[in-house]
């Protein structure tokens, strides 16, 4: 069956605020920088956000920050869970009355993709509906985040080009254009939720391989 076409939401999306949204489509920088920050600039390198990592000895967490540095959400990965779920909750709170949406990966193993539902905390439909979800392979940066279960987009992940006003290309940079009076908070907060997503799977499989080597080492040696 062919696929719908994509297209771009004429709905205002405000999740996070009215005021981060824009009438025109704007496209943005996404540049992962020393400490796992992620710095966020329209095409002329002006900052917009950025987002922290300050993960703790249980919890993975992200605070998005303005350009003054205050939290404007704060980004908490749910501890034990098969689908590696995360909160958001406004400021630095942690408070559940501050709980603003939640995600989780669609499917439980996700070899090739980076699917990811979205459900807002007051939502009135069904729990099993989601609000927003991103799909497509972050490894390739063409992740795109739709409208519900619609193909209805309200942003979309790219690969840098030179015309893009970029000296060259950096695996560590990308650009995401977000559709006319969307809230560009709320993309940058998922599209950071996915990035810390995919590098803790990353770091797993990686410990996960070193463990294997290392027991291939030791096994011999304690059958000795």
């Amino acid at each position: 069956m062919a696929q719908p076409n994509k297209a771009p939401s004429s709905t205002p999306v405000s999740v996070i605020g009215s005021h981060f949204m824009v009438p025109h489509q704007l496209d943005i920088i996404v540049d992962r920088i020393s400490s796992g920050i992620l710095l966020i600039t329209d095409i002329n390198h002006k900052i917009i956000f950025k987002v922290k990592p300050c993960d703790s000895f249980i919890h993975e967490r992200r605070v998005l920050l303005d350009v003054d540095d205050q939290p404007i959400v704060t980004m908490r990965d749910k501890s034990v869970t098969v689908h590696h779920g995360w909160y958001v909750f406004r400021g630095d709170s942690r408070s559940k009355s501050d709980m603003i949406f939640t995600t989780k990966k669609r499917h439980m193993i996700q070899l090739l993709k980076s699917d990811v539902n979205v459900f807002l905390a007051n939502k009135t439909c069904s729990k099993n509906v989601c609000d927003f979800k991103v799909k497509g392979s972050w490894s390739k940066r063409n992740c795109t985040i739709y409208m519900g279960d619609t193909s209805t987009t309200i942003a979309q992940m790219s690969k840098l080009q030179s015309s893009d006003n970029i000296v060259k290309f950096v695996n560590d940079k990308f650009k995401v254009s977000i559709s006319p009076n969307v809230d560009i908070a709320f993309v940058i907060i998922i599209i950071a939720i996915v990035e810390a997503m995919e590098n803790s799977d990353t770091n797993n499989k990686s410990a996960v391989q070193v463990l294997g080597g290392v027991s291939k080492v030791v096994a011999p040696i304690l059958l000795a």
